[in-house]
């Protein structure tokens, strides 16, 4: 194949991203958060706060996803939570059903994660920070997933796994995007709590932006 045939194919293949990337459904707003404690987010950190037995995050923080019957996917994802400074990093982590996370130890001490949820059990063992492989748990079935240390009795942390690639954590201020949209109808939910998930129809066109507001 000549130089220039390659350089026209390439052309063409990226203009069809494009196009399609252009052609996606979009959906942005706003979501009302609960209020809470008035400090400043450091470093985009939360942390997990129990109220009378509801889970959250504080400061308040809201996962809103897309809710529909989506292809699975080529490859599963591997995402991430450090243990560092005696805190789960990040404290509330959304993945795709099937995902795997993996749990390294930044501490200079040893840590022992577990999780008694029906949508995962597991109990990872003591630890250290030279741990090799590093302990990772793979995520089959969605829900909600409390991830505690059995060492450390105050660090606690939040995995919702989903049965979908479309979801997006707000801003600090409940704003949110969500991209790349396939067209068609869908329910959109704003899970903001272990006790409270919004939720509303959409319909969703082809390279047009859907407005919303919750609640």
């Amino acid at each position: 194949m000549n130089r220039r045939l390659q350089l026209l194919l390439l052309s063409g293949t990226i203009a069809l991203s494009l196009n399609e990337a252009h052609a996606a459904a979009a959906i942005e707003g706003v979501v009302k958060l609960p209020p809470g404690r008035s400090a400043p987010v450091v470093n985009q950190r939360y942390e997990i706060v129990a109220n009378a037995g509801i889970l959250s995050t504080n400061p308040p923080v809201a996962l809103v996803y897309l809710e529909g019957d989506f292809p699975a996917p080529a490859s599963p994802a591997t995402a991430s939570i450090t243990q560092k400074d005696m805190t789960f990093m990040p404290a509330l982590l959304p993945i795709r059903t099937g995902s795997r996370v993996e749990f390294p130890n930044a501490d200079d001490t040893y840590h022992n994660i577990f999780s008694y949820s029906p949508a995962k059990r597991f109990d990872l063992g003591r630890y250290r920070a030279d741990e090799s492989p590093v302990p990772s748990v793979r995520f089959d079935t969605a829900g909600l997933v409390v991830l505690r240390c059995d060492i450390h009795d105050h660090m606690r942390a939040l995995i919702v796994v989903l049965a979908t690639p479309h979801f997006v954590l707000t801003d600090p201020d409940g704003h949110f995007r969500l991209t790349g949209l396939p067209a068609g109808k869908y329910t959109l939910k704003v899970w903001l709590s272990s006790h409270t998930t919004l939720s509303q129809p959409v319909e969703l066109e082809d390279g047009r932006t859907l407005q919303l507001t919750f609640p």
